[in-house]
């Protein structure tokens, strides 16, 4: 079994999924990490030269990897749950977890950020707006959400470890 961390930029899935992992003795990977490594570039970058589409699919390739392992943590990119056969892999080799966040506090943890693509737009704000409505149909369908805006990372990792440990 395996922990997805998804959700939106900023609501804390590479801190939380290290603290997780450090927490269970497992390994943790973020998937736009191992993304850089294999394109051997920024994901910005590679937004701007190839585009969303080709990403999401390097994205599903290494999703598809990594989901071959066991006892991984395992910090998504905020936009994976767009492909319901994402979603699909990741539910039948571990559980999902959504991280949630209000658009404010996810607007003041990632406005000093320069390697946001999708928030290199004049109104950051009303695109974080934008992009919240239209992936809480696919956030939803995690196994389990946490609101990490008024949480301490400490205290988001122990509830995951609550909701883990009571669903064995």
């Amino acid at each position: 079994m395996n922990i997805y961390l998804v959700g939106f930029m900023g609501t804390g899935k590479t801190t939380v999924g290290r603290l997780l992992a450090e927490k269970k003795g497992w390994n943790f990977v973020d998937l736009d990490d191992l993304i850089e490594l294999k394109e051997q570039r920024r994901i910005v970058d590679i937004f701007a030269k190839e585009g969303e589409l080709y990403f999401r699919k390097v994205e599903k390739k290494i999703l598809k990897q990594v989901s071959t392992q066991k006892k991984f943590v395992v910090a998504c990119g905020g936009g994976i749950v767009l492909d319901k056969d994402n979603i699909k892999i990741m539910k039948k080799t571990g559980k999902v977890v959504c991280l949630c966040a209000s658009c404010e506090e996810i607007l003041k943890r990632v406005s000093l950020s320069t390697h946001r693509p999708i928030l290199n737009v004049a109104k950051p704000k009303e695109r974080i707006e934008l992009l919240l409505k239209m992936r809480a149909p696919y956030y939803m369908q995690a196994d389990k959400m946490i609101d990490t805006s008024k949480l301490s990372i400490k205290q988001v990792v122990s509830k995951i470890s609550k909701i883990l440990t009571a669903k064995k």
